[in-house]
């Protein structure tokens, strides 16, 4: 047997004969045996590919101790950053039309509501837009609420003809964009 192998064979004796204190430590980390002896076998792993990298002679055991809590944090970290969804549902919802849907939508809204007569188009702004009561539009158009209202009702319904809405569904992807981009992805 060459000095390399010899020193191979010792590195794997030894490194077998702490596994109990890692498992030991590994579990105080995380407090379940199935994650602690998840972690262990990374810690194997890593060490056992970076076995070149020990130094003999020196401690084996503190060596093993590092990577272990090195990679309990580096997994803290991700699982911080990771979401689980092993339904899919956050994925799911994580597809959005493309930009111009919205770009062209707006464009028609802006067509749209510039045909309005002025005092809806006032009004709708004022309320739709602005996020004022009726109150306070009425105020600032100097008339009643309800003639606010009926300007609002009025423009809302004008807007609907003239982009030809009925619905929701009326706005974003057509129906085959749609079915397109709700699609699960697979490869």
């Amino acid at each position: 047997m060459t000095k390399s192998e010899q020193e191979s064979t010792n590195f794997k004796r030894e490194m077998l004969s702490i596994l109990p204190n890692l498992r030991a430590f590994a579990y105080s980390l995380i407090g379940r045996p199935d994650k602690a002896d998840d972690l262990v076998q990374d810690t194997i792993m890593k060490a056992w590919a970076k076995q070149d990298s020990f130094e003999p002679g020196t401690n084996l055991k503190a060596w093993l101790f590092t990577i272990l809590r090195n990679e309990f944090y580096s997994q803290m970290r991700k699982r911080g950053r990771e979401i689980q969804d092993s339904e899919g549902a956050f994925t799911e919802g994580m597809s959005v039309p493309p930009a111009q849907y919205g770009a062209l939508d707006m464009q028609d809204f802006r067509v749209a509501l510039a045909k309005l007569p002025d005092d809806q188009r006032e009004a709708i702004i004022l309320v739709g837009a602005s996020g004022m009561s009726y109150e306070e539009a009425a105020e600032i158009c100097e008339c009643a609420i309800g003639t606010i209202k009926s300007r609002v009702s009025r423009a809302r319904n004008s807007l609907k003809e003239l982009l030809q809405v009925s619905g929701e569904a009326d706005y974003g992807p057509d129906a085959n964009d749609a079915a397109v981009t709700s699609r699960p992805f697979a490869l």
